[in-house]
């Protein structure tokens, strides 16, 4: 699988976010993360501010739910124009019968983890969502630092995935620099969301460039 580089908006410039949306125009996707101060303590954006990024995006929308009721709102912001929908398993009643109705309107659905939670309860359900996000961080904030006990988690995944012959992506979203991403990489996933490590760059195309080559090179 190739390795995607999905920037954060949560590391943006909110007063000039279309602005910093242009910026990661050679990334694959962009990352925006909705949270609701409930499910994580921290209140960022909702469906009309998502729904008008889908409208001046450079490239398709990851949109990364850290909300409670996952049942509920997921299906909207698959209306608002994301491309891939991750909620967190820890917010959902029936993840499968959501992933399938996501499937049903033409987006990716993805699944969440929390560090914390186990991966092993979710192993044989995971040829029923495209995309397991790990995180290696707390949901919640920016700019925190990469948890190395995830590493095994990825391998755990990712080792099921390969014995199944599933095609499911493996996402990573938590201290993704240039120093974590080979490591991440090696253990498993494709798929990277990197903030300040992007938003921080003297350069973000050269930024989204040197990450993308670094996960390849660790893959």
């Amino acid at each position: 699988m190739p390795a995607l580089i999905n920037p954060s908006i949560l590391s943006a410039d909110f007063a000039n976010l279309e602005r910093d949306l242009q910026a990661i125009a050679t990334a694959d996707y962009v990352h925006v993360d909705v949270m609701d101060n409930h499910f994580v303590p921290n209140l960022t954006l909702g469906l009309p501010v998502v729904r008008r990024i889908a409208e001046v995006a450079p490239v398709p929308l990851d949109v990364h739910l850290m909300i409670e009721d996952a049942d509920r709102w997921a299906p909207e912001y698959a209306a608002a124009g994301a491309a891939s929908v991750t909620f967190h398993a820890e917010a959902t009643q029936a993840p499968v019968r959501l992933a399938r109705e996501l499937r049903s309107r033409g987006v990716r659905a993805g699944i969440a983890l929390r560090p914390a939670s186990p991966v092993e309860p979710l192993l044989d359900l995971l040829p029923e969502f495209d995309m397991l996000l790990v995180m290696t961080v707390e949901p919640g904030f920016g700019g925190q630092s990469f948890i190395e006990g995830m590493l095994p988690k990825i391998r755990r995944a990712r080792a099921a995935l390969d014995a199944s012959g599933g095609d499911t992506w493996i996402q990573v979203d938590g201290g993704v620099a240039r120093d974590t991403i080979g490591r991440i990489a090696d253990a498993g996933a494709n798929v990277f969301v990197a903030g300040s490590a992007v938003y921080g760059a003297p350069d973000v195309a050269a930024e989204i460039a040197a990450l993308r080559s670094l996960a390849g090179a660790g893959a």
